[in-house]
């Protein structure tokens, strides 16, 4: 099996999960045949310098500044994935019996991340077709806001991010969603990411707001009502 090594650190997660999963579906060996001689270190470094000058490649092999709205909105994504791990570990540490969702929203996080690292305007069919974006995603969500919100009692003030530590980590992850879901919105309308990323975040925000609420609920903590100051 021929593996695809994108070298800039900033790629080197997403991409690294997507010759994984492939490895899993084709049951073919994740390296090559290739010898090493004794001694030699069969671990990649983890750093590159291909970065130094302020550049970083695409996944189709565009070089790119980092501050392309490629690259930021790539960071943003990486950085929810992040906000979504740290909520995951309160949760697991109340018994929440939702966390193996966030372990799929992380997952899935990491196909958002190799669809908007290949711009279509430099992308091939075989790189669009590796990472198209499945829309199936975004009904799963609504299906589970539903189940939640169904549970909950109705929202009747404007509440503060509070609840908990497994409620207000939801809403840290929450707002850092929101960040990810503007910065996506250029590369859609420009045409270079595919609009069924920017559906999924969208909506994966508005999960996070009603599961933050149910972690609330189920450990019995208040949440904090907004009242104008006197």
């Amino acid at each position: 099996m021929t593996l695809v090594i994108i070298r800039p650190a900033l790629l080197r997660g997403f991409m690294r999960t997507q010759r994984t999963l492939s490895g899993y579906r084709t049951h073919k060996p994740l390296c090559s045949d290739r010898s090493y001689a004794p001694g030699e270190d069969k671990s990649p470094k983890i750093y590159t310098k291909t970065g130094d000058k302020g550049f970083s490649s695409t996944f189709t092999g565009e070089r790119r500044p980092k501050e392309d709205h490629i690259f930021e909105a790539l960071g943003n994504t990486d950085e929810l994935s992040s906000a979504i791990g740290l909520a995951r570990e309160f949760c697991l540490d109340k018994g929440h019996t939702f966390t193996h969702q966030l372990d799929k929203i992380q997952c899935i996080l990491q196909d958002v991340g190799s669809n908007i690292a290949t711009p279509r305007s430099s992308a091939r069919e075989s790189h669009k077709k590796r990472t198209k974006f499945s829309p199936q995603p975004i009904t799963e969500l609504e299906t589970w806001i539903d189940h939640f919100t169904g549970e909950l009692p109705p929202l009747t003030n404007f509440i503060l991010p509070s609840g908990g530590k497994s409620s207000a980590a939801l809403h840290l992850a929450r707002t850092v969603c929101r960040r990810a879901e503007r910065s996506v919105a250029p590369i859609v309308r420009s045409g270079e990411t595919d609009p069924d990323v920017a559906k999924f975040l969208n909506r994966l925000s508005d999960y996070l707001f009603t599961v933050a609420r149910y972690a609330a609920m189920k450990e019995g903590k208040e949440e904090k009502i907004y009242t104008r100051p006197e």
